[in-house]
């Protein structure tokens, strides 16, 4: 075999005088200076002045964290094989490469190797924490590029693009300050998912909901006559409770609607409200309403305007004043049901009840529903939006059939939490004033100076920021 150029026999190997090829293809040893060479002489650099038609994907940025897996292998080899066609076609075609920014789980990543040598974040502070953290994106966040070179991955290695950047920081701040300044972003205190370890609301996505097996504990509120029982698996809420709720025709309970009942381990009175959410068939038929701790009865509140009575703190303690006070909530579970069986108040326990609980995806804690104020996105005009393009033409589906599960997810949406309580990511760019002014901050304009301004602490959520990475 010869390079028909330089009529020389071509080897297998640098230095080896056989002509002779191996009997199996070793590839580790001939693709990697292959792929450089590639890169080297611009085989995927795109020309933006080029008056070829033009072919683009952008790649959906793996985190900086991780490593790729089987999913981005497939999905990597259709991109890669789409752009070589379109590229042999005559198209001038782009790839563009990049990555993730994952502000949880690369905070996390940093955190524990903080930890290792006996600190925390709060031990640097804020500013020399993000500046480890972009040491740490620097020396370890490069694996996956190592990946996509060794897949031959046909990307412009020159447009590499990260989540952080500079390009990416003005888009996310632009259009933070145009869905502001369009009562789509807004403030308000709402049930999120909340994690007690990583001390930080979390997406719906970023809940794993687990079957696990737990216990059905039947409580009895109020005495004789008009006393009433509700069923829970989460005992130590009840501190927190600010109503019993029943179907409003259901005849056993009638008599009660508008009335109030003592709650048990606590001083206070608290209100039957009769409300459809309740299913009669369920258990005893009368629920337990803890306001700030589950999502479903933070809307029997808002209806019934019950008052929101939090009882554990952001690790999860719980902070009612008395013998559970700074307790786990775990183990609080146990003393509450304790203090009640001891006043007689358990009809029924030790039932065995399978579940599905929700787990933080990065430490897999186990969530909490939890009352906070955060930045939300107002999704419905969003939604509309979506659907309507859907609806009108302007968009196809295909298959055609799948429709019908795109309306389902995009007429069901409701509003988004994307505040996040980390250090890593995009600072909200929201400044609070002395006299209580709130001024958000486009990327060409300077934040309020003077004594008393402060930006808002969180950042956001990687998902608001990252969706933003083809524009």
């Amino acid at each position: 075999m010869t390079d028909t150029q330089n009529q020389r026999p071509v080897s297998n190997h640098a230095g080896d005088d056989a002509a002779t090829l191996p009997t199996t293809y070793a590839p580790a040893e001939v693709e990697g200076e292959l792929y450089e060479r590639w890169v080297e002489r611009g085989y995927f650099t795109a020309d933006a002045g080029s008056e070829k038609p033009p072919y683009t994907i952008v790649i959906p940025p793996p985190n900086v964290t991780g490593a790729l897996h089987l999913g981005h292998a497939f999905q990597h080899t259709l991109m890669d094989a789409l752009t070589r066609r379109k590229r042999m076609q005559g198209y001038e075609t782009l790839w563009l490469p990049g990555m993730d920014h994952a502000g949880i789980a690369t905070q996390n990543k940093v955190e524990q190797q903080l930890a290792e040598s006996g600190l925390s974040r709060h031990d640097l502070g804020r500013e020399a924490f993000v500046e480890k953290v972009w040491e740490w994106k620097e020396n370890y966040g490069g694996r996956i590029l190592g990946q996509m070179r060794r897949l031959g991955d046909g990307v412009d290695w020159s447009r590499e693009r990260f989540t952080m950047d500079e390009g990416l920081s003005h888009a996310v701040q632009t259009i933070f300050k145009r869905l502001f300044d369009d009562g789509l972003i807004y403030r308000a205190e709402r049930i999120i998912n909340w994690c007690p370890r990583c001390l930080t609301a979390l997406s719906d996505i970023e809940v794993e909901h687990e079957e696990v097996p737990g216990e059905l504990v039947s409580i009895r509120y109020g005495e004789g006559d008009d006393s009433i029982v509700v069923a829970t698996t989460r005992a130590e809420t009840m501190l927190g409770d600010t109503a019993v709720a029943v179907h409003p025709e259901d005849e056993r309970y009638k008599h009660l609607i508008g009335r109030t009942i003592k709650l048990p381990l606590t001083d206070r009175e608290i209100p039957v409200v009769a409300d459809e959410h309740v299913d009669p068939e369920f258990g005893t038929g009368a629920v337990k309403v803890t306001p700030a701790h589950d999502p479903n009865d933070f809307a029997i509140g808002q209806r019934h305007n019950l008052p929101n009575l939090s009882v554990m703190d952001e690790h999860g303690a719980i902070t009612v004043h008395g013998p559970f006070l700074g307790l786990d909530r775990l183990e609080a579970r146990s003393a509450v049901v304790g203090a009640l069986r001891e006043q007689g108040r358990i009809v029924a326990e030790k039932r065995p009840y399978m579940h599905a609980v929700g787990h933080c995806s990065r430490c897999h804690t186990v969530v909490e529903p939890r009352l906070s104020l955060q930045w939300w996105v107002k999704v419905a005009p969003l939604a509309q939006a979506a659907g309507d393009a859907v609806r009108d033409g302007k968009v196809e589906i295909h298959p055609k059939e799948l429709e019908r599960r795109y309306f389902d997810w995009v007429d069901n949406m409701y509003d988004w939490c994307i505040s996040r309580q980390l250090w890593w990511g995009h600072r909200i760019p929201v400044w609070y004033g002395p006299d209580g002014e709130v001024v958000c901050v486009g990327p060409d304009e300077q934040p309020p100076a003077g004594e008393g301004w402060h930006q808002d602490p969180d950042v956001l959520d990687t998902w608001f920021s990252s969706g933003l990475w083809p524009f």
